[in-house]
């Protein structure tokens, strides 16, 4: 992930299986939304996930790059479905295990300070 300059949103890139790596840009309100309800990890041996790819300036250059409307998610056993709906390309689904889902929320929690919360009361 990286963040704007303006604090508005991110730029996520997944990794997937069977497929090239994938771009969509994460509006800060859905970022504060999915910390808001993503489930925080208990397991001390949950192993880590393999390294997310890397963000370049071409991936925040590219005008094909889908931005998420909004996002919902359905909690699995062990897993994460979750479903973005896109702006300009067909939705796209996704399925993270436990520890993906955690180094999400690590993520976005990190950022959160340099995104603008726009819902925050």
């Amino acid at each position: 992930m990286s963040c704007d300059r303006v604090g508005n949103l991110l730029l996520t890139k997944f990794s997937t299986k069977g497929a090239s790596d994938l771009c969509i840009q994460v509006p800060a309100t859905i970022v504060f939304w999915l910390l808001k309800h993503l489930p925080v990890n208990r397991d001390p041996s949950l192993a880590p996930p393999p390294a997310p790819p890397a963000i370049t300036q071409q991936d925040w250059d590219n005008p094909y790059t889908p931005r998420a409307e909004y996002v919902m998610c359905k909690e699995l056993p062990g897993a994460i479905r979750m479903h973005f709906a896109l702006n300009s390309k067909e939705d796209l689904t996704l399925v993270l295990d436990r520890a993906n889902v955690e180094l999400l929320r690590q993520v976005m929690t990190m950022y959160s300070k340099d995104l603008i919360d726009l819902d925050a009361q």
